[in-house]
């Protein structure tokens, strides 16, 4: 769930755009200590509000599913 007001919708964009899946990947970058790339179940648009979207990503590191909820 997301308050998409500051972002110009979920893809990652040239240009240093603020994006959802960009702000993701970097916070799972951190958790993870390595980089993640994410794949989403749909996409929203500039300044679109999401809840219950679906995101996927891989990592080998193990975490709780509440650490990287939280975390995120």
């Amino acid at each position: 769930e997301y308050d998409g007001s500051a972002y110009k919708g979920w893809p990652a964009q040239k240009y240093d755009v603020p994006s959802v899946q960009e702000n993701i990947e970097k916070a799972l970058r951190v958790l993870a200590n390595h980089k993640v790339s994410v794949v989403c179940a749909g996409r929203t648009a500039s300044g679109v509000h999401a809840s219950a979207q679906v995101v996927h990503f891989e990592s080998d590191v193990e975490r709780s599913e509440r650490s990287w909820t939280l975390g995120v």
